[in-house]
């Protein structure tokens, strides 16, 4: 029977690992690996996560302050291109709290002093998707004079998959142990259900990894949190399948469209398209009953994407 998600568990792994203060030194390995620095004061990190606080849907993972830089840190398993704009939201949230924290006036002359972000974003989704810079500009309008937006942000994408072997999880032991937890989770994965796949590798855990004793100590909070990822994982896969499927419907209609307006038969738009031909009858009758013109849109919203399998 598959197992119940604690709906109390809504942290992620990655940010239960890095983003407590307890765990500042791992937090400052990691910063360290990224940034090429070789701060050894744990005491240096102020965590600044926005401690549940969803916004506009979205929970910011990891958050800190070193020295003049505020890090933002954030986890996917599956690829997002539209990581900048979410960053961004993120920044302007914890730029409004540090403000406010240190009695600043954005309306006043004094020009104001702020930290400097540093956008991240580690990947370890099953997708081939190697290093890259993610732009904002990506996002705007194709064809149009982007270079001279008056905003850019850059986020800094890594794939941490061990297969991938990234200089920054070499770096940084505790991502390294993390990332080879997961790699065991997705594996076991395959074969049993994740409750159980959790606790087989915290199990096969090297006895000699730092972030053993902190897992097994938190146990029952892993395994819920293992629980929630993977739901999601396979909710954002159920979605990719369906979209495609629905793009696939939208483009087998307008091709029968387009035929049907040159007078071609049923029969015929099945054999040149090598479709089933009563999903394709399925598509003609509701061309001919909501759009004689078969006009392309009318007969989708008749016929409904995705309604058609």
């Amino acid at each position: 029977m598959e197992e119940k998600i604690n709906k109390n568990g809504k942290d992620r792994l990655f940010c239960f690992i890095f983003g407590r203060s307890e765990n500042r030194a791992w937090t400052l390995s990691l910063y360290n690996a990224v940034n090429g620095t070789e701060y050894t004061n744990p005491d240096d990190v102020e965590i600044t996560t926005m401690e549940d606080c969803i916004y506009m849907g979205m929970k910011n993972d990891v958050s800190f302050i070193i020295d003049s830089d505020i890090s933002l840190y954030e986890h996917q398993s599956s690829f997002n291109p539209n990581m900048p704009v979410r960053q961004l939201m993120y920044l302007g949230r914890q730029y409004d709290k540090y403000i406010k924290k240190t009695g600043q006036n954005v309306y006043g002359k004094k020009q104001m002093i702020l930290s400097v972000p540093r956008l991240i974003t580690f990947y370890n989704g099953i997708d081939d998707v190697p290093d890259r810079i993610l732009k904002l500009s990506d996002s705007f309008p194709k064809g149009k004079n982007t270079d001279k937006s008056d905003v850019e942000v850059s986020v800094h994408m890594y794939n941490i998959r061990p297969q991938y072997k990234s200089t920054i999880v070499e770096m940084c032991k505790p991502l390294e142990e993390y990332s080879w937890f997961i790699e065991k989770v997705r594996e076991y994965r395959e074969s049993m259900e994740i409750g159980a796949a959790v606790d087989l590798a915290i199990s096969d855990m090297p006895k000699e990894f730092g972030i053993r004793s902190f897992i097994e100590q938190h146990q029952a909070e892993v395994r819920n949190m293992c629980l929630t990822e993977y739901n999601e994982a396979e909710t954002m896969q159920m979605f990719k399948e369906e979209g495609r499927e629905e793009g696939r419907d939208e483009h087998l209609i307008g091709q029968i469209c387009r035929k049907l307006r040159k007078g071609k038969s049923v029969v015929q738009i099945a054999d040149e398209l090598e479709e089933d031909e009563v999903r394709v009858k399925a598509i003609c009758d509701a061309a001919e009953a909501f759009a004689p013109d078969y006009d392309e849109e009318k007969v989708i919203t008749a016929v409904g994407i995705g309604a058609l399998a």
